[in-house]
C-alpha cells in the first residue's frame, strides 16, 4: 500500500513537537516495512539522506504548495486547517495537497503531529490533548478566533479519521467523550521518549554551566512561554521557599518566547526573585542534555496534558522529576515522579523541599525514572503506526486509486 507522513515542518524551537516528529523520522529511517512510505515534510539534510537510502520518497512542501504562500504558511502560529491561506484563484491550500496525494497514489495518509489539511483519502490523525475544551479560559486555545479554529479542525479531522492516535486511556476518554467517536477507533500510542535523551553519552557536560553562568544545585523548567506552561506559579513556589524555610534555589528557564516573558520576568522582579532566575531562551539539543545532567531536578507544573515530553527526557538523562498532577499524568509517568497540584504553590514548594531534604528519595526517582524511560521509544510507536496499516491494507484494496 503506497502510505504518505505528514510530518510538515517543525522547527526545532517548536520544542515538544520538533523533537516527537524528528524521533518518527529517525524510526522510519530504522525499521522497514512492506508499505510504499512517501515523507511529506521540510526535512534536514540528513534526514533526507538517510530515508532516500531507505527509499522512502520525500516531498518538499513547496511540491505541494505553491512557492507564494510557503513562507505565510510557515510564518502561521496556527497549524489548524482551518486557517490555512487561500490563493488568488480562489483554491486553497488543501486543494494543492489533494492534487499532490492524487498524483503521487497514497492510499492512506498518516499525520504525525496534529496538523491535517484536508484530503480525501483515508487518514490516521494524531491527536495530543483537547485543552480548549478542557481549560477554554488560556489565552492561547481561545483568543483571537484560535478555540473556534481548534474546535472546526477537531471536529472535522477527528469524525473522519480512520484512525485516531491518543497517548494514554485519558486521552482516549477525551476524545471519545468530546466528539462521540466509537471507542475502537481510538488506539492508544504513548509518547516515545526522546531518543536525543535516552541515547546521551553518560558524561555531566559541567562547562554548559560555565557558559551560560549558572549556579549548581538548579531547579529546570524547559518548556516554550505559554501561560498554561504555569512559570509564575513555579516562581511562587521559589518565593515560598526563601520566606518560610530560607531556602533559596535557583531556576533555569529554558524556551522560546510565546508572548508572555516579559509577564514572568515582571513577576520573578515583583517577587524579589531576579538573581535566582536564568532565562536562556532557546537552546541546542547537546546543552539541554548538561542542563538535564546538571540539575536538581525537573520541575515542569504545566497545566496541560495528558502527556508531556520533558518529563521522559529528563527521566533517560537522570534528572528527578516533579510534575503537575494532570489528567494523564499518572499512566504516563507512574510512580517515577513526584506529582504536584499546578494550582497550589505550597504544594510544589513541599514537593521541592522534599527532595532537597532527602537525598535517598531524590536517588530512588532516578532510578525509576530510568527504568520509565527505557519502555517505550520511537521505534515501538512507528512498529504501532504500521500495525494498525497493516490492519487498513484489508479495507483499503475493495477500491482503486
Amino acid at each position: 500500500m503506497k502510505v504518505g507522513v505528514f510530518v510538515g515542518r517543525v522547527p526545532p524551537a517548536a520544542g515538544g513537537g520538533f523533537t516527537f516528529a524528528d524521533d518518527i523520522i529517525q524510526a522510519l529511517f530504522r525499521l522497514e516495512s512492506k508499505h510504499r512510505i512517501t515523507m511529506f515534510g521540510d526535512l534536514t539534510g540528513d534526514q533526507r539522506k538517510k530515508l532516500t537510502a531507505k527509499e522512502i520518497q520525500v516531498v518538499s512542501p513547496r511540491r505541494y504548495i505553491p512557492k507564494i504562500v510557503v513562507s505565510r504558511l510557515m510564518r502561521n502560529k496556527s497549524s489548524f486547517v482551518a486557517n490555512v491561506p487561500i490563493l488568488r484563484d480562489g483554491l486553497k491550500v488543501a486543494d494543492w495537497f489533494q492534487r499532490s496525494v492524487c498524483d503521487l497514489g497514497i492510499e492512506l495518509m498518516w499525520f504525525v503531529t496534529p496538523f491535517f489539511i484536508e484530503v480525501d483519502v483515508p487518514f490516521i490523525l494524531t491527536i495530543w490533548d483537547m485543552q480548549h475544551r478542557l481549560q477554554p479560559w488560556f489565552p492561547e486555545v481561545s483568543i483571537s478566533g484560535e478555540w473556534y479554529r481548534r474546535e472546526k479542525f477537531y471536529s472535522t479531522a477527528i469524525r473522519r479519521a480512520s484512525a485516531i492516535i491518543a497517548g494514554t486511556e485519558a486521552g482516549k476518554a477525551e476524545v471519545v467523550n468530546f466528539y462521540d467517536i466509537p471507542p475502537e477507533r481510538v488506539r492508544l500510542i504513548p509518547h516515545p521518549t526522546p531518543a536525543f535523551a535516552f541515547c546521551a553519552s553518560r558524561e555531566n557536560r559541567e562547562e554548559v554551566l560555565t557558559r551560560y553562568g549558572i549556579p549548581g544545585g538548579y531547579l529546570f523548567y524547559p518548556a516554550q512561554f505559554w501561560p498554561h506552561k504555569n512559570h509564575v506559579g513555579l516562581l511562587l513556589a521559589l518565593n515560598l521557599l526563601r520566606e518560610k524555610h530560607g531556602l533559596k534555589l535557583p531556576v533555569v528557564f529554558v524556551g522560546s518566547d510565546t508572548g508572555n516573558i516579559n509577564y514572568v520576568r515582571q513577576t520573578a522582579e515583583n517577587l524579589g526573585l531576579s538573581s535566582q532566575v536564568h532565562f536562556l531562551g532557546f537552546v541546542p539539543r547537546d546543552d539541554m542534555i548538561g542542563l538535564y545532567r546538571n540539575a536538581f531536578a525537573l520541575t515542569y507544573v504545566t497545566f496541560f496534558g495528558p502527556e508531556n515530553l520533558p518529563p521522559l527526557e529528563a527521566f533517560a538523562l537522570g534528572c528527578p522529576v516533579i510534575a503537575s498532577k494532570v489528567s494523564g499524568a499518572q499512566e504516563q509517568l507512574g510512580h517515577a515522579a513526584l506529582l504536584v497540584d499546578p494550582r497550589d504553590e505550597e504544594e510544589i514548594a513541599k514537593a521541592i523541599k522534599l527532595l532537597y531534604e532527602d537525598s535517598a528519595l531524590r536517588q530512588k526517582l532516578i532510578c525509576r525514572g530510568l527504568e520509565r524511560a527505557a519502555k517505550w521509544n520511537g521505534e515501538d510507536c512507528v512498529k504501532s503506526v504500521f500495525a494498525i496499516i497493516d490492519e487498513f491494507q484489508a479495507i483499503r484494496r475493495c477500491w482503486g486509486s
